[in-house]
């Protein structure tokens, strides 16, 4: 590299079938950057045969700091993406290269992709990108939620990137000296950033809030320079993945930057939209995504983009493909906030509906309370019911691919979630008598109060079947010190707030008065389902889900001993604001764009 750092790279090339020999080429080139070591090939995140026997050459390279690799890992710091700019350059002039080069892999992979062609610039050798499974701001879409810390996540891929760290480099036999040197190298990031990293966030420190830090590393920072750089991105995602907010604002973020708009702004109606920039949305949680089972369209996406064959990828005028849950359909729409859906607000109601085992079973109704009087209590638990659908999506879906690796079913709260309701609040919809589409995000608004400074809302919806199980789609958390909103930044449609934007930064920090309501809007991350006649939306309050948020030491200081008061009445209608379309708003898709399940 530029400073004088070597990183190491594995190079693979389509033979000659007659001679077992490299073919003569040119080729265009795939450049993966990994964290995972390049001598771990699996698909995703590093050498996939697919590609190479249908005419590139492949280059993974361990990114500075891990594998083999010399240097410190900076985490997809700036110098970081300053080699994946160099590296673009060096693939283009490998003997054999056509000069076109492409970019591949997933999560940390696809990350990087990202903010590399953000920095190429204009008439770059980087003709295309497909970021899969890629977050878009990685404060809010895994690294914390509500700005409490995902720690489920977290510390078990800090765990493993340290390990990674500590096996000898394969360098180590080429060269033992240098391989030494940078095994050396490498064990100093153990204290010289994973443990001050850690102690940071749960001290309280900088890193706990939305500064510098995670803003360097987010995508979402200048998503109109990979346009303005002319570099295609094919998006791949998941309603229960790891970056399942990130990766439709990654969308939306792209073509409204390819209309010359705000990229963090919903999408207009009827805006244009490009077959450059399209997203795959399935029913995947983050290692449940097989990248092989998506290889002949991205097949199709590097011919189109590196070899200029017209594959007809990008001729269409639906580059949003999604899976609807609770179905099992493929649709293909275009906009975010999806055509055809608009905000339905419905309040939080009193009463027993019969058909949830919560502390209050109350209801969701499309008119607001009359009442001066009616309110929920909900104490901070710290606890909550695991192994339930956010467990699993948080562990990266570690245990489906499991169960799906020896054929045993789902886990039961991951299609069920009569549990984890038992120990909060529900509210939930008459049955509806047609069928209609919940899709896009979701804002819950509660006027509550505290018995101490802090307060912890976890909000999760669920699709509830007329035999009473509870399929849970998707969730928000909220911590009440950070109940600060950016109208600015923040989503409304016909008026109504779709999806609230919260600073989490220690300027927009404030504690709460005990005994005094304050109004909490809670993010909730987008999904796309399918609402069945007879089946019934609820909306679950809890005050935590852990394993999956943990709060930091001090934030628990101010949670522990909490009691909160949720207003429902007419002074403090608490509401949630649903995005609602007819049955009859998207058209199924001819082409099924991945596997199915949940």
């Amino acid at each position: 590299m530029s400073d004088g750092n070597i990183l190491y790279a594995d190079i693979y090339r389509p033979a000659d079938v007659s001679t077992g020999q490299p073919a003569a080429g040119p080729f265009p080139v795939l450049l993966a950057m990994t964290p995972y070591r390049k001598d771990i090939t699996i698909p995703g995140i590093g050498y996939d045969p697919y590609f190479v026997k249908r005419g590139y050459i492949e280059v993974v390279v361990d990114v500075r700091g891990t594998g083999s690799s010399e240097g410190s890992w900076q985490f997809l710091g700036q110098r970081e993406i300053q080699d994946g700019v160099e590296l673009i350059h060096w693939c283009a002039k490998l003997p054999g290269s056509t000069g076109a080069v492409g970019m591949m892999g997933e999560s940390y992979l696809g990350i990087n992709q990202l903010l590399v062609a953000e920095d190429v610039g204009p008439n770059s050798p980087l003709k295309c990108i497909v970021p899969l499974v890629a977050a878009n701001d990685l404060y809010r879409d895994t690294a914390f939620m509500g700005g409490i810390p995902d720690l489920e996540f977290s510390l078990p891929w800090l765990s493993l990137r340290a390990g990674l760290d500590e096996l000898p480099p394969d360098s180590l036999l080429q060269n033992p000296g240098l391989g030494l040197e940078t095994a050396l190298q490498h064990t100093s990031a153990l204290s010289g950033f994973y443990l001050p990293l850690l102690t940071n966030i749960e001290s309280g420190g900088t890193d706990a809030y939305n500064g510098p830090f995670w803003q360097s590393r987010s995508p979402d920072q200048n998503l109109e320079a990979i346009v303005q750089n002319g570099i295609p991105a094919l998006l791949v995602g998941g309603w229960f993945d790891l970056f399942q907010r990130g990766e439709i604002l990654n969308y939306v973020g792209l073509q409204n930057a390819w209309n010359h708009l705000p990229a963090e702004a919903p999408m207009q109606p009827n805006e244009t939209v490009t077959g450059r920039y399209q997203l795959i949305m399935g029913p995947w949680y983050h290692l449940t995504m097989m990248p092989t089972a998506l290889d002949p369209i991205m097949l199709a996406w590097y011919d189109r983009w590196l070899k200029n064959e017209p594959t007809g990828i990008d001729q269409t005028n639906t580059p949003l493909h999604v899976y609807a849950l609770s179905q099992g359909t493929w649709y293909d729409a275009a906009r975010v906030p999806f055509d055809g859906s608009s905000p339905v607000t419905y309040y939080l109601s009193g009463g027993r509906t019969g058909t949830a085992n919560s502390l209050n079973d109350g209801w969701l109704l499309p008119n607001p309370p009359t009442s001066l009087t009616g309110a929920d209590t909900l104490p901070y638990t710290g606890l909550s019911v695991p192994l339930n659908r956010a467990t699993v999506q948080w562990f990266m879906g570690a245990t489906e691919l499991v169960n799906r690796a020896f054929d045993l079913p789902p886990s039961p709260g991951t299609q069920n979630d009569t549990a984890f309701e038992s120990t909060g609040l529900t509210y939930t919809t008459p049955a509806f008598s047609h069928g209609v589409f919940l899709a896009g995000p979701i804002d819950v608004t509660l006027y509550a109060e505290s018995t101490r400074p802090d307060a912890e809302f976890v909000a999760t919806v669920e699709d509830v079947a007329p035999d009473g199980k509870a399929y849970p789609l998707t969730e928000g958390a909220l911590l009440g010190s950070f109940r600060a909103v950016d109208t600015q930044k923040s989503w409304y449609v016909n008026g109504k707030l779709l999806m609230p934007f919260h600073p989490y930064t220690q300027a927009s920090e404030s504690d709460l008065t005990p005994g005094h309501v304050e109004e909490f809007d809670i993010e909730v991350f987008p999904t796309f389902d399918y609402v069945a006649p007879g089946h019934r939306i609820r909306v679950t309050i809890t005050t935590s889900d852990v394993p999956h948020l943990i709060p930091t030491l001090p934030q628990s200081a101010n949670l522990v001993g909490g009691v909160y008061q949720i207003e429902r009445n007419s002074a403090y209608a608490s509401y949630v604001n649903l995005p609602i379309a007819p049955a009859d708003a998207f058209s199924p898709s001819p082409v099924s764009w991945g596997p199915g399940g949940s």
